[in-house]
C-alpha cells in the first residue's frame, strides 16, 4: 500500500514538470537558453556530418568489391539525402538558420575510411569487411548523435523536432542492421579465407 501511495504522489510531480517545459518552450524562454543553444549547435555539427558522408558514399560504392554492398551504399546516399532535407525542415522549425559547424568525429570516421580503401587491395572482400566495418563506425556515431538529440528535443518540448529526428534516427539503425546482413551473409567468411 506505501508503494501505491509513493508512485501515485510522484506522477503529479512528473505531470506539473512537464507542463512547465512545454510552457518554457512556448513562451521563448527555452529558445533563448544555453541548453537550447547547445542543441541548435549539435545540430550543426550532425549537419555538416551529413553533407561531409553524402560526399564520401560515392566512393565507398565505388570501391566496394561486391554488389551488394555497392547497393547499400548507394542506398544510404539517398537516404542521407533525406537526413540533410530533414535537419533542414528542422531548423525551419526553430527559426534558425540551415548552418553547418565541423563536426571533427566526421571528419576522422571518414579519413578512416579512405585509409582502408588505400590499405587494402581492389577486388577483394577484405576491402569490403573493412568499408563495412568503416561504414557502421559512422552509423554508430550518427546512431548516438540523433538519439541523443531526440531527447534533447523532448526536454525542450519541440514535439514536432523529436519527430523528424526520430525519424532519422530510425533509418541509421536499419541502416546498420542492411550492413550487418551483409557482413554476416557472405563477406567477413570469404574475407577470412581470402
Amino acid at each position: 500500500m506505501a508503494t501505491t501511495k509513493t508512485a501515485a504522489a510522484k506522477a503529479p510531480a512528473t505531470k506539473k514538470a512537464t507542463s512547465t517545459k512545454k510552457t518554457e518552450s512556448k513562451t521563448g524562454k527555452m529558445e533563448n537558453s544555453e541548453f537550447h543553444e547547445f542543441f541548435v549547435d549539435e545540430l550543426k555539427d550532425i549537419y555538416w556530418a551529413e553533407k561531409h558522408l553524402v560526399k564520401a558514399l560515392p566512393k565507398m560504392q565505388k570501391a566496394a568489391t561486391s554488389p551488394e554492398l555497392a547497393e547499400a551504399f548507394e542506398k544510404h546516399t539517398e537516404e542521407t539525402n533525406t537526413h540533410i532535407a530533414t535537419l533542414e525542415q528542422v531548423f525551419t522549425l526553430l527559426d534558425e538558420k540551415a548552418q553547418a559547424k565541423k563536426c571533427d568525429a566526421m571528419e576522422g570516421l571518414l579519413k578512416e575510411a579512405d585509409s582502408i580503401i588505400e590499405d587494402t587491395e581492389a577486388g577483394t572482400l577484405i576491402r569490403d569487411a573493412g568499408l563495412i566495418l568503416a561504414a557502421q563506425k559512422v552509423e554508430h556515431y550518427e546512431i548516438a548523435t540523433y538519439g541523443t538529440l531526440v531527447v534533447f528535443a523532448k526536454n525542450m518540448g519541440h514535439t514536432d523536432v523529436a519527430e523528424l529526428l526520430q525519424f532519422t534516427l530510425d533509418n541509421e539503425k536499419a541502416t546498420d542492421v542492411a550492413l550487418t546482413g551483409v557482413a554476416e551473409s557472405f563477406v567477413n567468411e570469404q574475407a577470412a579465407a581470402e
